[in-house]
């Protein structure tokens, strides 16, 4: 147990560094032009790498470190079950979204998130979906903590499918809109520039593969402590912060102030709502 301790906050450390990496040379180093000019070719090497591979190495880092957590408290069995459906359903949206403008609306990604998935969709993507993904719903199933029947089981999805889209609500300005861009819009819409099925296109791929996962795990997983959420918070906290620096860096002050409002807040809440007392603890034997 200590050693997977260890390994997961090596890697929660190594992305939330790769975050703030990419931050200091997307937002910071841009505007110390005279720095950048004097910079040694050692630091440049490092700047031409962490520009071409940082993207997807910030991903992988925390699809590693959530899949560590989710192992430790639901068990190897249901953490296959939640990632396995995240990941070929929110591929699968992708690779529709990206052929066909559906459910998104039509846009295209660029080559900073790494080699793609028959040539339209970054392989690190669904790895996005799917950490995200696990870190929300667990968030919201504290929310809803001993609720039973229909409540029990919708509320948690819904709710872990509206965190998820809460971040993108920052994330999406934050990687089409500021420069470089990380994917590309070929429509126009109302926010910012994009259309608003984008944020239909991902609750619905969001509550579609919790639901997925839900249906094969057959019960809720036990409620959450407030210590086994903590982690979660940390790195939902980490990727609104990164996508809230980029985005007011682009001079994009609203779609921060929504994602604090709507996302952060919350999820804060959800945190603070996790079990107290060690009984419900999920033991990663199974997940009810």
């Amino acid at each position: 147990m200590k050693s997977l301790n260890l390994a997961r906050n090596v890697l929660t450390s190594l992305h939330i560094g790769s975050l703030l990496f990419g931050l200091y040379g997307l937002v910071i180093l841009p505007r110390s032009p005279e720095f950048l000019a004097n910079m040694p070719p050692e630091g440049m090497a490092i700047m031409e790498f962490g520009m071409a591979h940082g993207g997807a190495v910030y991903i992988v880092f925390g699809a590693l470190a959530v899949g560590l957590w989710g192992a430790q408290i639901l068990g190897m069995r249901q953490l296959l079950m939640f990632l396995v459906p995240s990941f070929l359903l929110s591929l699968a949206s992708e690779l529709l979204g990206t052929s066909t403008g559906f459910p998104f609306g039509a846009y295209s990604y660029t080559e900073l998130l790494g080699p793609k998935i028959l040539g339209l969709v970054p392989f690190v993507i669904p790895l996005s979906w799917f950490y995200m993904g696990l870190v929300s719903y667990m968030l919201a199933r504290a929310i809803f903590g001993e609720a039973r029947g229909v409540l029990g089981v919708v509320g948690p999805l819904l709710l872990g499918a509206w965190f998820l889209t809460a971040w993108d609500l920052v994330l999406d300005p934050a990687m089409a809109v500021a420069d470089p861009k990380f994917w590309v819009w070929l429509e126009t819409g109302p926010f910012f520039g994009m259309p608003l099925q984008n944020f239909a296109g991902w609750f619905g791929t969001g509550l579609l593969f919790m639901a997925v996962a839900r249906g094969l795990w057959g019960t809720n997983p036990p409620v959450p402590t407030r210590a086994q959420l903590t982690f979660p918070l940390i790195i939902y906290v980490a990727n609104i912060f990164f996508s809230a620096v980029m985005s007011i860096g682009a001079g994009l002050y609203i779609p921060v102030l929504m994602g604090l409002v709507l996302g952060l807040l919350p999820v804060v809440w959800a945190w603070w709502c996790g079990a107290t007392n060690p009984e419900p603890q999920l033991t990663g034997g199974r997940a009810g």
